[in-house]
């Protein structure tokens, strides 16, 4: 299983980054995983839009999910999508229209988004949308898709994939818990937020630190920890030392484009 990174920003992007979205790619098919602000172009440069499988939101947050609307664009408007000859397009009566898996309720939520300003069905009409529980397995090819509640501001799924016995597990966005330790027990790579420099002052907490990072990446025994859902404004070599501390071992920092193989 090939993990390309096309965005690890937080909520607000670095300068000429992207939020969060990261690709995984195994014999032939393409996965993407969350689709924030600045992603679909990230995207772009690595494979074919119409030529991605499905498309998994951990969590409806805008910037987990918000790069749905410009790929929903694409996949209406563009010429080769269209039934009748365009632009040199010859035209085809079966268009891309990849899986989209959201929480339950998402599928409600992108409606009332883009009902502001256009057509409420526009990325229902793009996507095949399917909304996944806490139970579910989805299968893509060969890639396998599960699922684990973590606590965050709204309902939050840390999603692992699996290929061929490789594990690759995503934290998605979440404050200290125990479900994330058990759920990423061993896995291969362990692809975790690090937003905060410190914890939350005062407050429901949603984020983790980097120090708290490397602990869960310890208690889950990762055999690989990547920080991700940091900020540029962040120090890296000090956010790397503070989680590979806790660690107990070397911890890689995400960067758009970096490639893991899992």
């Amino acid at each position: 299983m090939r993990v390309t990174v096309l965005g690890k920003s937080p909520s607000w992007q670095d300068a000429a980054g992207a939020c969060s979205g990261y690709l995984a790619q195994e014999g032939g098919f393409s996965v993407l995983l969350d689709c924030g602000n600045g992603v679909f172009s990230k995207l772009r440069r690595l494979v074919d839009y119409v030529d991605v499988d499905a498309v998994v939101i951990s969590h409806m947050h805008a910037d987990h999910f918000l790069d749905l609307v410009p790929f929903s664009y694409a996949l209406s408007y563009a010429p080769r999508q269209q039934p009748v000859p365009v632009a040199g397009w010859p035209g085809t009566d079966q268009p891309a229209r990849p899986c989209l898996y959201l929480p339950a309720g998402g599928g409600a939520l992108l409606r009332r988004v883009v009902s502001c300003w256009g057509n409420a069905d526009l990325i229902e009409n793009a996507f095949d949308v399917h909304e996944y529980a806490v139970c579910d397995t989805v299968s893509v090819g060969p890639l396998h898709v599960s699922f684990c509640e973590v606590p965050h501001y709204t309902t939050t799924f840390a999603v692992e994939l699996a290929s061929d016995g490789a594990r690759f597990t995503y934290s998605a966005d979440c404050r200290p818990n125990e479900e994330l330790v058990h759920f990423a027990r061993d896995t291969d790579l362990l692809m975790i937020e690090a937003t905060l420099p410190r914890p939350e002052r005062d407050g429901m907490r949603g984020h983790l630190t980097a120090r708290e990072a490397g602990e869960h990446g310890r208690f889950a025994s990762a055999q690989r920890l990547v920080l991700t859902h940091y900020s540029d404004e962040l120090d890296r070599d000090l956010t790397a030392a503070e989680a590979a501390h806790s660690f107990g071992g070397p911890v890689e920092l995400a960067h758009e484009g970096a490639v893991y193989t899992v």
